[in-house]
């Protein structure tokens, strides 16, 4: 949502609020995922809610450049210029014609960051800056399994890797099927 948010934002006004706005996103995103992450966690206890704050702080970027470069080219479309001369104000264009095109890009951002951000909490409480160790976590898991790689047990480690690598394979697989779906030109190939 952020990234929605932010990235229709930015394409909607243009000029030099879309300028300030992806100098933001450039800015953060010259910081690494992960020591970005650490950084937000390490100020709070572990917990939910600072790995919540953490994923969310670094997850958007992405997402709002794609419906910045979304808002940009529908922006150009003849309707949206009808719009426009029919005397639409400009958040009215963006929350009836704008928003509604890229919400497909969106949505599908959105669900490729889901095992983005699975690893990336993962991540953190296998360095135990996540969720405490008491609490279910397939990094705790890995975390406390890790002793016994050198025993010659790999078992315990084995399965919370494949939790992590599973769904990241079967929303990579989701994600291109509905890739397929909302690409416009697939679309009219498909009705040739």
């Amino acid at each position: 949502m952020i990234g929605t948010a932010v990235g229709a934002t930015a394409g909607a006004l243009g000029g030099w609020v879309d300028r300030l706005v992806m100098r933001l996103v450039d800015t953060i995103s010259s910081v690494p995922h992960l020591l970005l992450g650490i950084f937000i966690v390490a100020m709070f206890r572990p917990g939910v809610w600072p790995v919540v704050v953490s994923v969310a702080a670094t997850h958007w970027l992405s997402t709002a450049r794609i419906v910045r470069a979304e808002v940009l080219s529908l922006r150009s479309r003849p309707y949206i210029d009808a719009a426009v001369s029919g005397g639409a104000s400009r958040w009215r264009v963006v929350l009836r014609h704008l928003l509604p095109g890229v919400l497909p890009q969106a949505g599908l951002a959105a669900v490729l960051m889901i095992p983005h951000a699975m690893w990336h909490e993962s991540a953190l409480s296998f360095l135990g800056l996540g969720l405490p160790t008491h609490t279910a976590s397939l990094g705790t898991l890995i975390q406390g399994a890790r002793g016994t790689l050198l025993a010659g047990q790999w078992w315990p480690t084995l399965f919370p890797g494949l939790f992590l690598i599973i769904p990241t394979l079967a929303i990579a697989g989701l994600a291109g099927v509905w890739r397929e779906r909302i690409n416009p030109r697939r679309r009219s190939e498909l009705m040739l």
